[in-house]
């Protein structure tokens, strides 16, 4: 089976990277820490945007728009994996695949963040959106595009989608 990708230059993408053998390499600050400058070192190079993102303890979620005319989001995570692994004292980091998905609308962005910030409560994680230091939310909140207590008490979420 052949596997294709979706390209769309200047498109945003839904990712998710998740650790080899779901690994919780994420679980640390300092690995988390680490990821950061990597993307940081792979922007200044390559630029795109980081519409939102969480980093659970074996995967992560993010939304990136490229450039317009830049569809090339495949050697952007080559090198944030590569630049990751060589400066982690962790071996065999990565699974090799990522899944992607192309957003079609405004809907689908919203849907997709909604379900990245809500991410970390859904995994049992934290019990309120807010409780999560490695997500894309406190910026949303500092927005004013979400309030602090969107999400609210795991037990007391029905549904994901904006208050």
């Amino acid at each position: 089976m052949r596997y294709r990708r979706t390209f769309q230059p200047g498109g945003s993408f839904f990712f998710t990277v998740v650790m080899a053998h779901r690994r919780p390499i994420f679980a640390s600050a300092d690995a988390v820490a680490l990821l950061r400058e990597a993307f940081r070192v792979v922007r200044k190079a390559r630029p795109f945007d980081i519409d939102a993102i969480v980093v659970l303890p074996d995967h992560l979620h993010c939304i990136w728009t490229l450039p317009d005319g830049d569809a090339d989001f495949m050697t952007r995570w080559r090198l944030i994996k590569t630049w990751f692994s060589k400066h982690s004292a962790f071996k065999n980091i990565w699974q090799h695949r990522y899944w992607e998905h192309l957003l079609r609308d405004e809907r689908d962005f919203e849907h997709h963040v909604d379900y990245i910030h809500f991410n970390p409560v859904r995994h049992g994680l934290a019990n309120r959106v807010v409780e999560w230091p490695y997500s894309s939310f406190h910026r949303y909140v500092a927005r004013g595009i979400y309030a602090a207590d969107w999400g609210g008490a795991f037990l007391e979420r029905v549904g994901v989608g904006r208050q």
